[in-house]
């Protein structure tokens, strides 16, 4: 079995192309630059050409792409996007044109004298090109992680988000739970443009791929305390017998060893609030179930910015399944998908 397993962050898109033929330190691995950067690059361009653009394509993720179309507008440039492509800018449509966006129809968009740039998350023709070009066939299964906050254009989607995650949570919700596979809920729309451009692929977060990746390293011994330091998102999680307990995401950037250390400790112990974090700018925190942080059996850190945690005071395990830090999340997309699979 040959999957293509591709964990979309913000600074990069990390890549495995698992082969269940190959051990998997043999199997094709990348870290390329995100979408988002990518876009972002292009809207740049244009804005130094002082040309107008318009946006096509699909709903992928913000962040530095759509900071770009901000530059741009600044820049008193002419900004044109379909429906589905503004989503990307904000939920809220009325916020786009706001912003002095105009948005068009599919139709209207050929017509436009403008720059065209495509909006997706995965480009799936680069990739297969990429992979052709060292005689690597494309494979027909993939696996996606995206954070999708989901499609909130009248509430916060920091606490849309972590709404969810209470509400699966509180479900008594496994891994598995946060795993879709052409069941993907409506509110996430970024999920979904993922499966239009992907038709059957397995779909979960970043966030909790990241985390079910980690728990895959060989020293992990339970119960676990997760922390995954990605370029744009903090998410820290506490797990017992594969189900998440508690967790908190903030911004990477606001992260240093000392709050961290404090976080992880009080998430533990049950006296860390949703208000706390999301008043620092951070996403939430949700407690379903306290274990007590000297119950804890192993800490693990993972991602690219796991270096902010050198300095800390806690017995921490710098995680990296299969001897690769950077794959963290590909790796637990690959163990959802074959887990799925089995079922």
């Amino acid at each position: 079995m040959r999957l293509l397993a591709i964990d979309v962050g913000m600074g990069t898109q990390d890549i495995l192309l698992y082969d269940s033929s190959k051990k998997i330190e043999n199997c094709i691995k990348m870290v390329l630059p995100s979408q988002t950067q990518i876009v972002a690059k292009r809207i740049s361009t244009a804005t130094r050409l002082k040309k107008d653009i318009v946006l096509t394509g699909e709903t992928m993720g913000g962040g530095p792409c759509a900071g770009a179309v901000k530059k741009h507008l600044d820049a008193g440039l002419g900004v044109f996007a379909t429906e589905k492509a503004a989503l990307t800018i904000n939920d809220d449509l009325l916020k786009v044109k706001g912003m002095g966006a105009v948005v068009v129809s599919e139709e209207e968009a050929l017509e436009l004298k403008a720059e065209p740039i495509k909006m997706q998350d995965v480009d799936k023709g680069a990739l297969e090109k990429a992979l052709n070009f060292f005689g690597v066939k494309f494979p027909r299964n993939f696996a996606v992680a995206v954070q999708d906050h989901g499609f909130s254009p009248n509430v916060s989607n920091r606490v849309f988000r972590f709404e969810y995650f209470r509400e699966t949570l509180e479900k008594g919700g496994t891994f598995d739970s946060f795993v879709y596979k052409g069941d993907i809920p409506e509110r996430f729309s970024r999920m979904k443009a993922i499966e239009r451009t992907l038709p059957g692929a397995l779909i979960m977060d970043t966030g909790m791929a990241a985390i079910r990746g980690a728990l895959l390293d060989e020293h992990a011994a339970g119960p676990y305390l997760v922390v995954n330091l990605g370029n744009g998102h903090t998410l820290a999680c506490v797990v017992k017998d594969d189900k998440p307990l508690a967790l908190f995401e903030h911004h990477t950037h606001r992260m240093t060893a000392g709050w961290l250390d404090d976080y992880l400790r009080r998430l533990c112990n049950g006296e860390l609030g949703f208000n706390e974090i999301f008043d620092d700018g951070g996403h939430g925190c949700y407690i379903g179930k306290t274990i007590g942080f000297d119950n804890i059996g192993s800490i693990l850190v993972t991602g690219p910015n796991r270096y902010i945690m050198k300095n800390s005071r806690l017995d921490v395990n710098f995680a990296a399944p299969f001897g690769d830090m950077m794959l963290t999340g590909c790796f637990g997309l690959m163990d959802a998908y074959l887990n799925y699979e089995r079922d």
